[in-house]
């Protein structure tokens, strides 16, 4: 995992982990703005393929500013509008983050990484259009205020979301509701794909010497059930054949699959009698 640092694109560090491990194939888990600091899941080779099994819940720790609008839900962008902020107190503060807990609706921000025909947003929006995106449903676990500065009109928040979910919108919600305006100022990314900040390291660190171990990823599997192979089943396996015992799973349930010997093989989804079809073998046969 990469701490990222401010002022770089995840592809940007992407590539420096390329370069680093001399591999072409490197992927990410969720993409971070280039202001935005903190944990950008790294995967590897073959990895890359097990980043969809990870799961998709996120937490930051970010700082709003009120008063103002711009174009992008965050300082980096033109300022469309200043504002008077009201004199607000904690109650007051906590009642109106109350309607943003749970499952909520939430309008992506126009420069952002959504689709719409085809296009980036953030695409289309620097050549000079404007976008009416449609809102999307996500989940904000929790929606925690740790600090108000009533003197420069900024609140600091720790936030558990599900995938999907944009803080730069949050911000812009969360002025529009207060009547004066918001603006993301600052964000760290603390929780992704099942992985935190401890453990990550920065781009000095990947870039010294020794090289670092890569992770088993059979750790960052461990919330799905697992199955083992005996040798009976093995070489189906490999051939694309599920095993031929079944198991007690919810239907379309993700299952590790793992070799004879402990290592993993690969991905598989359970069919409603429970026997498992492969979905990602990972030393085919042939």
């Amino acid at each position: 995992m990469l701490d990222k640092p401010p002022g770089l694109t995840s592809h940007a560090c992407v590539a420096r982990v390329r370069r680093r491990y001399q591999l072409k194939r490197v992927g990410h888990g969720g993409t971070l703005d280039p202001a935005v600091t903190g944990v950008l899941p790294i995967a590897l080779g073959s990895a890359t393929r097990l980043l969809p099994y990870l799961p998709g819940a996120k937490a930051y720790r970010g700082v709003i500013q009120l008063g103002l609008r711009t174009g992008t839900n965050d300082l980096s962008g033109e300022v469309l509008e200043r504002s008077a902020v009201p004199d607000l107190d904690l109650l007051q503060l906590n009642a109106c983050l109350e309607s943003f807990r749970g499952p909520i609706q939430q309008r992506p921000p126009q420069v952002s990484a959504v689709h719409v025909a085809g296009e980036r947003a953030h695409v289309r929006v620097r050549r000079g259009e404007t976008l009416e995106l449609k809102a999307r449903a996500v989940t904000i676990h929790r929606l925690e205020l740790l600090r108000w500065d009533p003197e420069h009109h900024r609140l600091e928040l720790e936030v558990s979301c599900s995938a999907g979910t944009y803080i730069r919108a949050l911000a812009r919600d969360l002025g529009d509701r207060l009547g004066c305006g918001g603006a993301l100022a600052t964000l760290r990314r603390t929780e992704a794909l099942g992985f935190g900040l401890t453990g990550s390291v920065d781009l000095e660190r990947l870039e010294a010497e020794p090289l670092l171990p890569l992770r088993d990823p059979l750790l960052a599997l461990a919330h799905l059930p697992r199955h083992q192979l005996d040798a009976a089943d093995w070489l189906g396996w490999r051939c694309g054949r599920g095993p031929g015992t079944a198991m007690e799973l919810t239907p379309d349930q993700a299952v590790v699959v793992v070799s004879p010997d402990g290592n993993l093989a690969g991905m598989a989804r359970s069919a409603p009698d429970g026997r498992l079809q492969p979905r990602l073998v990972l030393d085919p046969a042939g």
